[in-house]
């Protein structure tokens, strides 16, 4: 799309949403002194309310609980390295979160709803369905729910590691229960105003300290090259702009248009859904489905298989199913439905994809001996391509 259909698609999207995720990042939740920031969130709570009283459907994502208890506790940010300390401060911060949005959304007739997540909420696949039946009669009742980690028993994000988890941080939280809920619009604010790029020495700008860098107003595709731009966390917060670029990515793939925007701003909210070129908009051109976006981005990898050549070929370039005989090797044992990480003899992971039977089941990797039809590892139907492929320059064209 060019810069021109793309201002026109995120005007429409946004005027239209019927539902909406906004999420809000600590920097914009807490104050100096650990308590919630009324300045900030107020005009937040007062915009979401406007537009719930249009008719949308929002669910409103926030970070802060542990911020907010280590400000209670009297806790130096230096105590907070230790997980339990964490657990401990999230406990607490919680209702403190929660009794001033009571407050603030109550103010203009508001009803709001707790809804605490971990994640086998996501991996696993019946209680994955049981919250989108849950979050839909919220919505359909007219209520707005507040969600976040439940970090008091959950370690996934508290523990800084993101490998191999769902999500490590709110900004992947609110894409997913973007995705699961198939809405509209997903917002992200935080203390920045959007992608900083790098400025064409052709437009000059005006205010001095953005002299080298401008924001960056439309993506219709996130790029290698712009997850390199993005690097380190936030101060105050566990997601940087790299954690809002995937977050923005899982957004995209389920056709919801997404912003990263400046929530300290007291109108921003407002001027993003009113079409305005406000923050990093970005626009999807394609829509996944949804069993497939679970696979790449909700479920947990159990096992992880090494396929040959032919395999991966047939897989890429012939859409095809994996044969149990194409394995090479298995690198991590599986059960019958857990997730698999396909990687080539490289150990780049291509794709991933379903298991119809356990790693132990003697046909897997055996080969095709003769008069014996092969086992199918993993459906066509059950498979995604993986961006991994396009980074290894396999499979192009065929990443998510």
């Amino acid at each position: 799309m060019e810069a021109e259909d793309l201002q026109v698609e995120r005007r429409r999207r946004f005027r239209g949403a019927r539902r909406a995720v906004v999420k809000l990042g600590t920097s914009v939740v807490s104050g100096a002194g650990g308590e919630v920031s009324a300045e900030r969130v107020g005009p937040v709570v007062r915009q979401l309310a406007e537009l719930h009283a249009e008719g949308r459907g929002l669910v409103l994502v926030s970070s802060g609980a542990v911020g907010l208890g280590a400000g209670r506790l009297g806790l130096a940010r230096a105590r907070l390295g230790d997980v339990v300390v964490r657990q401990a401060c999230a406990a607490v911060g919680q209702s403190l979160l929660m009794h001033a949005y009571e407050g603030m959304f109550g103010a203009h007739g508001v009803k709001i709803a707790q809804v605490l997540l971990t994640e086998d909420d996501f991996t696993d696949r019946r209680r994955y369905s049981n919250l989108q039946r849950t979050m839909e009669r919220l919505l359909k009742l007219g209520v707005v729910p507040v969600v976040n980690e439940n970090d008091t028993v959950s370690t996934a994000e508290l523990e800084y590691v993101s490998g191999g988890r769902v999500f490590s941080d709110n900004d992947r939280l609110a894409a997913l229960v973007a995705s699961k809920l198939a809405s509209d619009a997903l917002v992200l604010l935080s203390d920045v105003d959007g992608l900083l790029v790098p400025r064409p020495p052709e437009q000059p700008c005006a205010v001095e300290r953005d002299e080298e860098a401008m924001v960056l107003p439309y993506v219709a595709e996130v790029t290698e090259e712009l997850k390199r731009l993005a690097s380190g966390p936030s101060a105050t917060g566990r997601g940087g702009m790299l954690t809002k670029l995937e977050a923005a990515e899982i957004a995209m793939r389920a056709g919801c248009v997404a912003v990263i925007a400046n929530g300290r701003r007291p109108d921003t909210l407002a001027r993003v859904f009113a079409g305005e070129e406000v923050g990093t908009a970005f626009v999807p051109t394609s829509r996944m489905a949804g069993k497939r976006r679970w696979i790449a981005y909700a479920a947990v990898l159990r096992g992880r298989v090494v396929v040959n050549d032919g395999a991966r070929e047939a897989i890429l370039r012939g859409k095809a199913s994996l044969l149990a005989s194409g394995v090479v090797r298995v690198e991590r044992e599986f059960e019958p439905q857990d997730v698999l990480s396909i990687a080539d003899s490289s150990g780049h992971e291509f794709a991933r994809g379903i298991a119809n039977c356990a790693s132990s089941d003697e046909s897997v990797g055996e080969g095709n001996p003769r008069g014996r039809r092969a086992k199918v590892l993993v459906t066509r139907d059950n498979i995604v391509i993986t961006e991994r492929a396009a980074e290894t320059g396999a499979g192009q064209g065929s990443s998510l």
